[in-house]
């Protein structure tokens, strides 16, 4: 979509008609016929009259385009009898309606791309016909099926349609059956399990093994003894860590994946697309084929491997780095870790080691020590948000077993700073390229924190400087008791990071200049930044200014293929809280409100944690204790509708 965003964005301000690609003729030429745009000279331009951009549309079928160019121009009004055949996410070019009204109106003259290249929809007996209806906006759609076909299909079954063919793509399932809704999830944003065969083969080709006698010119640490520390369900491990302490020298080693995904190869166009690996609680949907991403990319202990990383040397005074080493090497990790297990070495030194335990251990609490140190110097200028993440249980058919709250611990700490260290030396190389932004948050957002803090008993004074701030609010929510709560405030309140070609620096963290690094087994972003620091690297400039071809437009759909995989794994937990809430009705539970007015939302902090219940309530008061009673569940649209029946507090 990205692509043809960006041409939208250039026609506002005049397209070189000399730049126009073969994919955009077709477009061009409607553009021309419906007298959308004008030809002045060799430079296309959009007419005055005109809006391009990203279309909502409301429960009650309005449409609200979202114009490009120009964020503070207001969202055009299209009545339903206007949106000409548009859907949710299309981006469209509208025509300006003149009427007495305040807000302006608009109608839309051309469908630029489908939103979304498939709708999940739902069969449903109204009157004796069979419909379809999408599960997300619960209106009808219009498919090619005849009636006869879908009579033949149980109540409720599920079908994932071509958006603009209105052919059905696939039976995904019925709503009845569990093992459904990781279908339903990746449906819903068009988003594929399986790899091609090619891929598939072109992952297998490389083989099993690393063969070190193969790669004379790098350099060689296998000798060293390098872990991994991960979670305890992680298949892909692509980072490796080792302290050199009497030289205060951290190694953080990172999976090579440039060396086995080729630009323009099958496997690079399926990562390029994919974009991210997207985690459910009972398995992933890796960016890579699992033959690199759990495999012979994959840091596994006791193996020798590939990869590209950094010796960062550290000051013994002002623990700066005073030199950052970029090499290609290989390395044998010695030890696989989860976090748990390095938590305990970390805080009792009579847990059980063994003797390969023993050697790491040796070089890895002083490490910890280290990071300790270097985490208080960074914090000074960023800060800490007490970050907790759901982890649900699911039985073999995909039912809650249960959830808990999993908290950053010291070994999650330990390895954060060890990848920031990395992350900050690969953004200093480039000056152009990929790089991970973080701009702080608008005043206009700010006002709202502070109001919504004051309801909580928090007073602040709005300050042009936000890190004080933010630290004086967290300041006194830890004297409050209710600094995760608080933190998720201050979090919503922050603008998404995003991926920009330029170096905008990273607000949270502090940092005027930030990169993914550390991740390009499960990052495209990632990949991109390697091959680009391996044409530095080399010195082989004119490959990495071709790399640069469209790294704009690059860097803008990485950052919205990240939002995708994000929601992709949310939808899925939703809907699994809603088909555990579908055995529930009438009963009651404990929940705390974090959200309040017309509305509001309570978080489910019972036995089970975490599910989002949509009150009818209102007159709540936010982070109070409530007992609710659950008195609907709609598994289709993912949503747990609940009635507050005492306050608990």
């Amino acid at each position: 979509m990205n692509n043809i965003k960006s041409f939208l964005l250039s026609l506002i301000e005049g397209f070189d008609a000399d730049k126009i690609e073969d994919t955009q003729k077709a477009l061009i030429s409607e553009m021309v016929r419906k007298n959308i745009i004008k030809q002045q000279k060799n430079i296309y331009k959009l007419n005055s009259d005109y809006r391009a951009g990203k279309l909502d549309i409301s429960l009650n079928g309005t449409g609200y385009l979202e114009i490009l160019g120009d964020e503070s121009k207001k969202d055009l009004v299209i009545e339903p009898k206007d949106l000409g055949g548009a859907g949710k996410g299309d981006l469209v070019v509208a025509k300006r309606i003149f009427t007495n009204s305040k807000r302006q109106k608009g109608k839309v003259v051309l469908v630029a791309q489908k939103g979304f290249l498939t709708y999940v929809g739902m069969t449903k007996t109204v009157n004796g016909a069979v419909i379809i209806q999408n599960i997300k906006t619960t209106l009808p759609i219009t498919t090619a099926a005849t009636q006869k076909s879908l009579k033949q299909l149980p109540q409720g079954t599920l079908l994932k349609i071509d958006s603009a063919a209105g052919t059905i793509r696939e039976v995904l399932g019925v709503l009845g059956d569990p093992l459904v809704d990781e279908k339903i999830s990746l449906a819903l944003f068009d988003k594929e399990e399986f790899f091609t065969k090619q891929s598939e083969d072109e992952a297998k080709s490389h083989g099993n093994e690393t063969d070190k006698s193969l790669y004379p010119h790098r350099l060689d640490l296998t000798h060293l003894p390098f872990c991994t520390i991960d979670p305890n369900d992680a298949k892909d491990f692509d980072d490796a860590i080792y302290f050199d302490e009497k030289n205060l020298t951290i190694y953080i080693a990172i999976a090579d994946v440039s060396e086995y995904v080729y630009p323009f190869g099958n496997i690079d166009k399926e990562a390029k697309s994919r974009g991210f690996s997207i985690y459910f609680p009972h398995k992933s949907i890796p960016m890579l084929p699992r033959a690199l991403s759990e495999n012979i990319c994959s840091l596994k202990p006791h193996v020798d491997r590939l990869v590209f990383g950094f010796k960062i040397t550290l000051d013994k005074t002002t623990f700066e780095p005073k030199k950052e080493e970029l090499f290609e090497g290989i390395i044998n990790s010695k030890k696989r870790y989860t976090y748990e297990a390095v938590d305990k070495f970390l805080s009792d030194s009579n847990s059980h080691a063994d003797e390969s335990d023993k050697n790491i251990l040796q070089w890895l609490k002083p490490l910890f020590s280290l990071t300790e140190k270097l985490r208080e110097k960074r914090v000074r200028n960023a800060f800490l948000f007490r970050s907790s993440e759901i982890r649900m249980e699911l039985d073999e058919n995909q039912n809650i077993i249960e959830t808990k709250i999993e908290e950053d611990t010291p070994s999650h700490a330990l390895i954060e700073e060890c990848m920031l260290l990395a992350n900050k030396a690969a953004a200093k190389r480039i000056n152009y390229g990929i790089f991970r932004t973080h701009e702080p948050p608008s005043f206009e957002k700010i006002e709202n924190l502070l109001e919504d803090l004051l309801l909580v008993g928090i007073e602040a004074k709005f300050s042009p400087q936000l890190p004080a701030l933010i630290r004086q609010i967290q300041k006194q929510a830890d004297e409050a008791g209710i600094r995760a709560e608080v933190d998720k405030l201050i979090i919503k309140s922050q603008k998404q990071a995003c991926y920009t070609p330029d170096s905008r620096g990273h607000f949270g963290l502090g940092f005027k200049h930030y990169t993914h690094f550390t991740s390009p087994i499960r990052r495209y972003s990632d990949l991109v930044l390697h091959r680009l620091l391996k044409s530095h690297l080399k010195k082989e400039e004119k490959l990495a200014k071709y790399q640069l071809t469209d790294i704009d437009a690059l860097c803008e759909n990485l950052s919205e293929l990240e939002r995708e995989a994000d929601k992709v794994a949310w939808d899925f937990m939703d809907r699994k809280f809603a088909r555990w809430a579908a055995l529930h009705i009438n009963e009651n539970f404990v929940c705390k409100v974090t959200e309040v007015g017309k509305s509001a939302i309570a978080a489910l902090d019972d036995k089970l944690k975490g599910a989002r219940i949509f009150l009818i309530d209102d007159d709540l008061e936010l982070f109070e204790k409530v007992s609710v009673k659950i008195i609907q569940s709609d598994i289709a649209s993912a949503k747990i509708i609940g009635k507050v029946m005492k306050r608990l507090d």
